[in-house]
C-alpha cells in the first residue's frame, strides 16, 4: 500500500510513524517544497521516495484504489493539495482544520464524492479511545435517562499555538494562514467528540463569543489577530429532544485552566476528562435519595496513540473495515461547527446546522 505525504514537517513525520503499525507493508513517498524538510524526512525514513512537487508525485505512478494522501501543511495550503490528490484518484486524509472556511470545505467534500472517493479529516484523534467509548456505552444504555444538559469546557492559561506551543509556527497566529485560532486548532477535536457522543439531526448556534486576552508576551513583529478564547451556548437535537450545551475552549485565559465534560440526565450524569485517557470516568445517580458515585469500567488503554488515530482510522475506511473515521459529509459537518460558531459570535444571529449524513461507495 501506498501513502503520500505532502508537507515533511513534524506532523508529517508523526504520520509516518503511525504507517508503521497499519497492518501491511507501506510504501512512502513524500513532497515539499522546502528541500531542507524533505531532506530531513527522507533520512528519517530512508525508504521514502521524495519529491519537491506534489504534481510530479501524484503523477508519477498511476493511481491505485487503496492509495492514501495525508495534506499536512498549514491550513492556508490544504484546499489545493487536496484537489489535486482527489483527481488524480487518490482517497486524501486532511490535517485539521479540514478548509480555511466553509465553502472550500464544501468544495473538497463534492470533489471526492464525485470522484467516489473519501475524504478524511484529522480531528478523530480522540475518536475510539477506551474512555470516550465508555462514555457512549453509559449513554446507550438509558441509565441516565433523558439527558438535558452538556457542560463541555476546557480552558489552559497559557498554551497558544505560535507562542508557547510551536513558537517558531508564527502562521497559527495570522487568520489569513490559520483561518481562526483556538477554535480552529482544537476546535476539530471538540466536535468531532462531541457529535460522536450525542450524535445530533441537528445543531443550533444560539449565542458565541471570542476573545483574545493580552499578555506581556504577546508578539509585536508578526501579524496576531485569531482569537484564543472562544465560548458557545448551543442546542443540540436528536428527534424532539433537546440537549443544551455549554462550550468553552481557552489556549489562553486569566482565569483558572480547567477541564471538564459533564452529561446531566433526568436519572443520572456522567463526568470525564475528553482529552486525557489516564483520567476516569464517573458516573452519579440517585439511590434512596442520595447521591451515589460510581467510576466506570474504561478497560485498557490501547496500544495506538491519538497520533496514530487518524492514519489508523482512515486506514480501516478506505479498506471497508469498521472505522471511527470522520469522511465526507460527517467530516463536513463537524467543520461547519466551527464556522457557525464564527458566524455567531460574528454577527449575534443564531445558526443551524443540518446533519445530514450521506454513505459513500467505494
Amino acid at each position: 500500500m501506498r501513502i503520500y505525504i505532502i508537507g515533511a514537517g513534524v506532523i508529517g513525520r508523526t504520520h509516518a510513524e503511525a504507517a508503521k503499525k497499519l497492518s501491511e507493508p507501506i510504501q512512502l513517498r513524500a513532497a515539499d517544497t522546502n528541500p531542507a524538510a524533505l531532506e530531513a524526512f527522507c533520512s528519517q525514513f530512508p525508504e521514502t521516495i521524495g519529491f519537491t512537487n506534489v504534481e510530479e508525485m501524484l503523477n508519477s505512478e498511476t493511481a491505485q484504489n487503496d492509495d492514501i494522501v495525508i495534506i499536512c501543511t498549514p491550513p492556508t495550503a490544504h484546499f489545493d493539495p487536496t484537489r489535486l490528490s482527489i483527481e488524480s484518484g487518490r482517497h486524501v486524509l486532511c490535517e485539521k482544520p479540514l478548509a480555511m472556511n466553509g465553502s472550500q470545505a464544501q468544495e473538497m467534500v463534492q470533489l471526492a464524492e464525485k470522484h467516489n472517493r473519501l475524504l478524511g479529516c484529522c480531528s478523530v484523534r480522540f475518536k475510539g479511545m477506551p474512555h470516550m467509548e465508555a462514555v457512549k456505552k453509559v449513554i446507550k444504555s438509558g441509565s441516565l435517562g433523558e439527558i438535558y444538559h452538556v457542560t463541555f469546557v476546557n480552558k489552559w492559561e497559557r498554551s497558544r499555538s505560535g507562542i508557547e506551543y510551536q513558537p517558531a509556527s508564527r502562521w497559527f497566529l495570522n487568520s489569513t494562514l490559520s483561518g481562526g485560532g483556538v477554535l480552529m486548532d482544537w476546535g476539530p477535536y471538540d466536535f468531532a467528540s462531541l457529535n460522536d457522543i450525542l450524535n445530533p439531526t441537528s445543531i443550533e448556534i444560539n449565542t458565541a463569543w471570542t476573545a483574545k486576552p493580552q499578555t506581556e508576551i504577546d508578539p509585536l513583529d508578526t501579524p496576531f489577530d485569531v482569537e484564543t478564547h472562544v465560548g458557545a451556548f448551543m442546542t443540540f437535537s436528536s428527534g424532539n429532544h433537546p440537549i443544551h450545551v455549554h462550550y468553552e475552549r481557552a489556549s489562553c485565559t486569566h482565569g483558572e485552566s480547567y477541564a471538564r465534560a459533564e452529561i446531566e440526565g433526568t436519572l443520572g450524569s456522567l463526568r470525564w476528562t475528553p482529552f486525557d485517557s489516564r483520567q476516569p470516568v464517573f458516573l452519579r445517580y440517585d439511590k434512596h435519595g442520595q447521591i451515589v458515585e460510581e467510576q466506570v469500567e474504561t478497560g485498557p488503554r490501547s496500544e495506538y496513540t491519538i497520533f496514530d488515530n487518524p492514519l489508523l482510522h482512515f486506514y480501516r475506511k478506505v479498506k471497508g473495515l469498521e472505522s471511527h473515521a470522520n469522511v465526507n459529509q460527517q467530516a463536513l459537518n463537524n467543520f461547519l461547527c466551527l464556522t457557525s460558531i464564527y458566524t455567531t459570535a460574528e454577527t449575534g444571529q443564531k445558526q443551524l446546522i443540518a446533519m445530514v449524513q450521506k454513505g459513500v461507495t467505494l
